[in-house]
């Protein structure tokens, strides 16, 4: 067991699936010379060559239909695009032919490739380097979007990822890269489709994701200091979507508040609150409550943005007004 970045739990993973696969090659802007504009690829050119570790220009429509191409010829590449904002140059990719080729061609042929991408405010990158659009892509049957919150999830999960026969959207939030866990010396991948309960509680249950994992592991920790107890879910995969075990916490705990990093309206908790409504609506003591990012292009001003992103306070505030309207605190 060792402590490292989520950044290093990355760029480890992908050299060791590399080692073990020669079919895996990388593609991306500056992800060979430059090492990534993360760092994720670090020293990935040098011991893998240029034959492996793919620098592309700056055409994202270009290379990931270059990515889909050697994936149905059976090469398994993995793509880094800059930010999931770039991602939108490449939508058509991504949503007309990655997602439908194996279903359009009768299965006769398969797309396995992983799309992995930062988003995420929080760095002052302004509103179009500053988004979580996963629900363009979580829309869509066809792709995976998975979505993980520590070191050792992002491992487990990107090995599942690369290994998949499908395509997958790998998503990665920029403040997670200098986050630190612990991660296995063994890693097994991960089960696709499976959310976590990373906190056990009996009055409320705090469903997120990536960055919003941590905020509400924090949250419930806050809680637990004045009495309350709290459930916390990691969806960690958006599609498939776990809503069996969201389901099973919201009929245990009565309760449910939803943190997310994207826009409330059509956001990825509208998804979830519903799954509640139809699966919990007989065991719910409350209404089901929601905390997002304010409905703006995130500002570059620093303290706007921070205004703009959903906190720890917001919430707290949340879980307290949810417990509150059930009579029981």
């Amino acid at each position: 067991m060792a402590t490292v970045t989520y950044r290093q739990a990355l760029r480890d993973t992908l050299r060791a699936e590399m080692l073990r696969d020669e079919d895996i090659f990388l593609m991306g802007e500056e992800i060979g010379v430059f090492e990534g504009s993360y760092k994720i690829t670090e020293g990935l050119l040098k011991e893998f060559g240029p034959r492996r570790v793919r620098d592309t220009p700056i055409a994202e429509e270009g290379f990931v239909g270059a990515a889909i191409g050697a994936a149905m010829l059976g090469l398994r590449p993995v793509v880094e695009i800059m930010t999931i904002n770039f991602s939108l140059l490449a939508l058509d990719q991504i949503v007309n032919h990655a997602a439908k080729i194996y279903g359009m061609f009768g299965g006769q042929c398969s797309v396995p490739m992983v799309i992995r991408t930062p988003g995420g405010g929080g760095q002052q990158l302004g509103a179009t380097h500053s988004q979580n659009v996963e629900l363009f892509y979580s829309f869509i049957p066809g792709l995976k979007v998975l979505a993980p919150s520590t070191p050792a999830e992002a491992s487990a999960m990107l090995k599942a990822a690369i290994r998949d026969d499908d395509p997958v959207l790998f998503l990665e939030n920029l403040a997670l890269y200098n986050t630190k866990g612990e991660v296995p010396d063994e890693i097994t991948p991960a089960e696709i489709g499976r959310a976590a309960v990373t906190r056990e509680g009996t009055d409320v249950t705090i469903i997120a994701y990536s960055r919003m994992a941590h905020v509400a592991a924090e949250v419930a920790e806050k809680l637990a200091a004045d009495g309350v107890s709290a459930e916390v879910v990691d969806l960690r995969s958006l599609r498939p979507l776990d809503r069996e075990t969201v389901v099973a916490s919201v009929r245990r705990t009565g309760c449910a508040v939803i943190a997310e990093d994207d826009w409330l309206t059509y956001g990825i908790g509208a998804e979830i609150a519903a799954t509640i409504q139809e699966g919990a609506f007989d065991w719910l003591d409350a209404p089901v409550r929601r905390v997002a990012m304010a409905e703006v292009p995130l500002p570059y001003s620093k303290p706007l943005e921070l205004a703009a992103l959903p906190s720890a306070e917001s919430l707290v505030t949340a879980v307290r007004d949810t417990l509150a309207a059930t009579g029981r605190r």
